[in-house]
């Protein structure tokens, strides 16, 4: 199933047509779609994906030779594989007078049985392979490890690539106009599956969200079920504790203090592995965005995904139910209740995407919060001295007086350009009670939102 990616994909291509020696670097974390991507650049080139497994070295080249035979048409390699990464490098070497694509994909698994591949891949890279035709590429799903061994300053291959791409979710826009629904059931069903293009393709769209998630997700035989836990495990050292930590930032204890409480453990541990979470995309430290991020002390973390944001609050708490096939239990009486709630955190994100789209587009977008307040949306332009301020009501016939009114008196909290800046307003909802005009101030439904992300992005 292809979802987007047009802009990497164009990336690639416009590489591939200078028809020079190019070393691409692909990364981002399990099922985001870098083997679906590859695959797609290299269909119907002169070109091969070399799919790494956590086998010896021996074997990994005995297979990458039969591929490699295959695309040369060279039966004496198939019968003679080759024997060391020397002898891989000369072949290709030696093939890539004319244009070619390698795709060592999970290069690190190559790199842990051989941890030396970066320095050869750098021997042979500055003294033949950047005089060829080659299209090098390196992919990877552990973040950490692909940032250590290719793109860090002490990694011998640093400053050799000619491009990186960090694959992340699919935006709201593309899983919307994959899924083809009416905006607000494809707002509920982005904040359960999210952007992972793997989860997204599971949804049945056929069937309502709430059959979907019995079917899909709440079901201990299910792909949806295992997958979370399953990366976690595979990827990290102690995942006990690194459950604790999102599992308790998916309850709402956003502060480190609020984390340290409801898991007991020590500051210490829990900033390592927030730390580590971050480095893997799979938390992320907020600030107020009229703040400086390095020296505020009002940092907040929150999931970045929103699949695993739905997987610790309704999946990972209810286990023992989901075993026990309760999962028609859970849905009436946990998630329906709730999930209005669980939602509306999503549409806050729906309308700040929503935003890069319109005029509003601003140099900073984010929250803003400070003693108590806090503003869903604030947009900041240095230069024009302009300021956005926005409240996301995931309600219907909603009073847009009243929200401007409270969303006006909180804006003068917020100390930024103040008597110098030029102020807007917005307020997004479902739908209003009755929507009117005033100058600076901009009301968007739900009829509004859906014609914003049908717009072809430019």
């Amino acid at each position: 199933m292809w979802i987007n990616r047009e802009y990497e994909l164009a990336a690639l291509e416009e590489r591939w047509n200078n028809n020079k020696a190019e070393f691409i670097v692909i990364y981002g974390r399990r099922r985001i779609g870098k083997s679906e991507l590859i695959e797609k650049f290299i269909k119907g080139k002169r070109g091969v994906r070399l799919l790494a497994r956590e086998e010896s070295e021996t074997l990994q080249l005995q297979r990458f030779s039969k591929k490699l035979a295959l695309l040369f048409r060279d039966a004496l390699l198939e019968k003679n594989p080759l024997a060391s990464w020397d002898a891989f490098f000369e072949l290709i070497a030696e093939k890539a007078k004319e244009r070619l694509v390698i795709a060592l994909d999970e290069f690190p698994y190559l790199c842990k049985e051989n941890p030396a591949l970066p320095s050869i891949i750098q021997d042979y890279w500055d003294n033949r392979l950047k005089e060829t035709k080659i299209f090098l590429i390196l992919s990877g799903s552990s973040v950490s490890m692909m940032e250590k061994k290719v793109l860090r300053h002490k990694s011998p291959l640093y400053g050799r690539r000619s491009a990186q791409f960090l694959l992340r979710p699919f935006t709201f826009r593309d899983v919307f106009l994959y899924l083809g629904m009416p905006i607000e059931e494809a707002i509920e069903t982005y904040s359960v599956f999210g952007g992972t293009p793997a989860y997204v393709i599971e949804f049945e769209k056929k069937k309502d969200l709430f059959w979907n998630i019995k079917s899909k997700i709440f079901r201990d035989d299910s792909f949806l079920y295992r997958d979370i836990e399953f990366l976690l495990r595979e990827g990290l050292k102690e995942p006990r504790y690194y459950f604790s930590v999102l599992s308790s930032v998916a309850k709402g204890n956003t502060k480190i203090s609020d984390i340290i409480n409801d898991t007991g453990l020590k500051k210490s541990i829990v900033g390592k592995y927030l730390s580590i979470l971050s480095e893997l995309y799979l938390v992320r430290r907020e600030v107020p965005i009229t703040e400086n991020p390095l020296r505020s002390r009002k940092g907040i973390y929150i999931l970045y995904d929103n699949y695993f944001k739905f997987w610790f609050r309704y999946v990972y708490p209810n286990k023992e139910e989901i075993e026990r096939r309760m999962a028609g239990y859970l849905i009436e009486n946990t998630v329906k209740p709730s999930f209005s709630r669980f939602v509306s955190f999503t549409f806050e994100d729906v309308c700040r995407e929503a935003l890069s789209s319109t005029t509003f587009a601003m140099a900073k977008i984010g929250r803003w919060w400070d003693r108590g307040s806090e503003i869903d949306i604030v947009g900041l332009n240095e230069n024009e001295k302009s300021i956005l301020f926005a409240e996301c009501e995931w309600s219907k016939n909603v009073d847009a007086r009243q929200v401007l009114a409270d969303l006006r008196k909180k804006a003068e909290m917020v100390d930024w350009n103040i008597g110098k800046r030029t102020e807007y307003y917005a307020v997004f909802a479902k739908s209003f009670k009755k929507k009117f005009k005033e100058k600076d101030v901009f009301l968007f439904d739900l009829n509004d939102l859906e014609r914003i992300f049908r717009k072809k992005k430019e």
